[in-house]
């Protein structure tokens, strides 16, 4: 999409500038019992080497709510939340860069790019979404409305005022946001040398679970949570250009279900088989876009209906 500009890429270690937090879990029959936080944090984060942690504490980089300082004998509280700084080696940077369509007092909502995550996660801790924002715009409050995948780029409803977040939320609790999106597939031959009907649509409902690893999806026998409309728009070449409605907003949902019914997205390193994890490739994007966000203000009552420049094939 060139509306939006492109920077050189590097790479380079980095700490998160605001805290991620964790809550203390309450004691249960099946859940360990951990005299301090650090033994905690160590069981609860398996990927982080318990020296890291002996170097957090160490550092002031671990504290509590109100700012206190954890130290490597501090008891276990439950319910307390725990802050820490995500800490990555290497934070490649991503070579896109966000656009705010519109911003009030409540609300802004943005073009997330390709690549981008929406909060701090894996190798990324600066170069996400709303650390983005934050430094653009100088609102510490600013948080997400709802998810976005990294990979999937599009129009997003970001929440501003924290006495007002929650009837924004409550939008997407209550089913009044209308969100439509945008992919591009590679087509069969079985499936371009049948008839082809554009438009061509189909409802597409079924049951998703975690599969392995945990982080995919998979479709398993039993009562449909999952539902998605999906319409062929136009066919160039080997590739289909679709509309998609997601009913539900299962993670993943539209990637899962594209690919049940043998329409993989192109650029997809998830379906329908996982690719080796490597670096991000950033002249093949994920051809899925959230391409328009259509919902009444809670606070205005004012209709808005978002979009942004779309796929082509």
């Amino acid at each position: 999409m060139s509306i939006f500009s492109h920077q050189s890429p590097s790479s380079t270690g980095a700490i998160a500038a605001q805290p991620s937090y964790v809550v203390l879990p309450r004691a249960s029959a099946s859940s360990p019992v951990y005299s301090t936080v650090l033994a905690f944090l160590i069981d609860k984060f398996p990927q982080i080497p318990p020296s890291a942690w002996d170097q957090r504490i160490k550092e002031g980089k671990v504290h509590w709510q109100d700012g206190q300082l954890i130290d490597h004998r501090s008891e276990f509280i439950a319910t307390k939340r725990v802050y820490y700084y995500r800490e990555v080696a290497v934070e490649r940077k991503v070579p896109f860069t966000e656009q705010i369509l519109y911003q009030d007092d409540h609300k802004i909502i943005v073009y997330k790019p390709h690549f981008l995550p929406v909060t701090p996660g894996g190798n990324y801790v600066n170069e996400c979404l709303v650390h983005r924002l934050r430094i653009r715009t100088g609102i510490d409050t600013i948080a997400p409305a709802h998810r976005l995948d990294k990979d999937t780029a599009g129009v997003m409803l970001m929440t501003v005022n924290p006495d007002t977040r929650h009837a924004y939320h409550q939008l997407f609790l209550d089913d009044k946001i209308k969100k439509t999106y945008q992919a591009v597939a590679e087509l069969s031959q079985g499936f371009l040398s049948a008839q082809t009907i554009i438009p061509q649509h189909w409802t597409v409902k079924n049951r998703l679970e975690r599969g392995q690893p945990s982080f995919t999806m998979q479709i398993v026998d039993g009562l449909s949570n999952s539902h998605s409309e999906i319409k062929l728009l136009k066919v160039s070449n080997n590739l289909g250009l679709f509309e998609l409605e997601p009913v539900t907003g299962k993670t993943h949902q539209l990637r899962v279900h594209m690919q049940s019914l043998g329409l993989p997205l192109l650029h997809d390193r998830f379906y329908p088989s996982l690719q080796a994890k490597s670096e991000d490739e950033f002249d093949k994007p994920l051809q899925l876009l959230a391409q328009r966000l259509q919902f009444v203000d809670p606070i205005t009552g004012e209709d808005n209906d978002w979009c942004c420049e779309g796929l082509s094939v």
